[in-house]
């Protein structure tokens, strides 16, 4: 699909922010500006509080020419991802949603014993370790040392590195060319962008399938999602943005399904543009559509110019709730230690003073501190231990999770708090 041409004067918030990183435009308009933050991965011990932290630009840009939109890179990506405290494994829901996908692509696709499956940002193993248990073989990428470790411990094979065009090449000529490429919620950590794209197209056998998830940005935006929005993703893409990638490198997308994961996501189906094997859906044409009359193609008009201010009411509601609570004398807690979570803290200021704690599933995180904030984060036991008056689920996207976890805190009356899409007391 050719890039489009903007011919949109300029925003009142124009600024000079260098190159996309996917067509090379100059980028000048803001969608929305969180002020300075950590990165959102970065816990601390007990022993590194006082220590200096480092708080990096939180802007979101978008393209006139591609719609991409986009952080500038402040960090180089071995210091986010090479060990990293997100393990996928720790989610019910999401281990669901793995298994019914692994489920559908074996019959969509025939997989079977002569089959290769390979998954970009594979994690802990949580997905491919049901392509695994049918006999399929896997092999997982992924760069965080400590995660790759849980992945090979549950019999995943698992290399341990950044995809690029480079590793594509290796593996092919290993023998190594992928019927099934699975890029779950990995394209948006992607600086190199190209590099990234162009390796899954070296990798992909010539009538294999690409599988993609990621946030959809119009779900982010219409569902003032800002808390999704952190430095570990470069880019947010709508369909019409991500379509252009793809075809750039010879790739097309011929089907598309919405998700609920993360708030509401795309999973596209990609192929070799020269593959006539598989046909175009009507759901993509109809996507396409969707987004051009809402005003997607054409930043920073449409729904891009409203989305700051309704992020700013956001933060006065939720500021104004918490007051009012504290001055009540009622306890607040968090639960979970999400990344969204960190974003949607320190745009906020909330630290101590309105949220005693955290608490999260995940041991990794136990005894360590929120970045920024430094809110500490506690086993969930801690919350019978000290029955608060109301809980914050920072991921909100698993609120009914969540929710049906801790029913038995209804006993002595506590609340559930739901930030987004706009403050809600259950």
């Amino acid at each position: 699909m050719p890039l489009i041409e903007s011919t949109i004067t300029p925003s009142t918030t124009a600024v000079a922010g260098g190159p996309c990183r996917f067509c090379g435009e100059d980028l000048h308009d803001v969608l929305v500006d969180l002020g300075m933050s950590p990165l959102c991965e970065s816990f601390l011990a007990a022993d590194q509080l006082n220590r200096m932290e480092p708080f990096y630009p939180l802007r979101v840009l978008t393209c006139r020419r591609c719609a991409l939109a986009q952080l500038q890179e402040y960090v180089d990506p071995s210091e986010i991802f090479t060990e990293y405290a997100y393990f996928s494994s720790y989610s019910t829901a999401w281990l669901a949603h793995a298994r019914t996908y692994t489920e559908m692509m074996r019959e969509r696709l025939g997989l079977g014993r002569d089959h290769l499956v390979v998954e970009l940002a594979s994690n802990d193993g949580y997905l491919l370790q049901y392509f695994v248990e049918a006999g399929i073989d896997v092999l997982g990428i992924e760069p965080a040392v400590n995660v790759a470790a849980a992945a090979i411990d549950k019999g995943v094979p698992t290399l341990t590195e950044f995809f690029h065009e480079a590793v594509a090449h290796r593996l092919v000529a290993a023998g190594k060319a992928a019927d099934l490429i699975v890029a779950n919620n990995v394209l948006a950590h992607v600086p190199d962008l190209n590099a990234f794209v162009a390796g899954m197209r070296i990798l992909l056998k010539p009538r294999g399938v690409i599988t993609v998830e990621f946030p959809h940005l119009m779900r982010l935006i219409d569902g003032n999602q800002f808390d999704t929005i952190y430095h570990e993703h470069f880019s947010y893409f709508s369909f019409l943005a991500a379509e252009r990638v793809f075809a750039a490198h010879g790739l097309t997308v011929f089907d598309v399904e919405e998700l609920w994961t993360h708030g509401g996501s795309l999973r596209l189906f990609v192929r070799h543009t020269a593959d006539e094997t598989h046909p175009l859906s009507r759901k993509v044409a109809a996507l396409r559509a969707r987004e051009e009359e809402a005003g997607y193609a054409n930043p920073p008009g449409g729904p891009y110019a409203s989305f700051e201010r309704r992020v700013q009411a956001t933060k006065r509601n939720l500021l104004e709730f918490l007051i009012d609570a504290k001055r009540m004398g009622e306890t607040v807690v968090g639960y979970g230690a999400p990344g969204k979570g960190n974003t949607l803290l320190n745009y906020c200021g909330i630290g101590t003073d309105f949220l005693d704690f955290t608490v999260d599933r995940n041991p990794y995180k136990h005894g360590k501190f929120l970045p920024g904030t430094h809110i500490p984060i506690h086993p969930p036991g801690q919350i019978e231990a000290t029955r608060p008056d109301y809980i914050l689920i920072l991921p909100w996207n698993l609120e009914d999770e969540i929710m049906a976890q801790l029913a038995h805190v209804r006993d002595w009356g506590a609340r559930f708090v739901v930030p987004i899409p706009e403050l809600v007391v259950r």
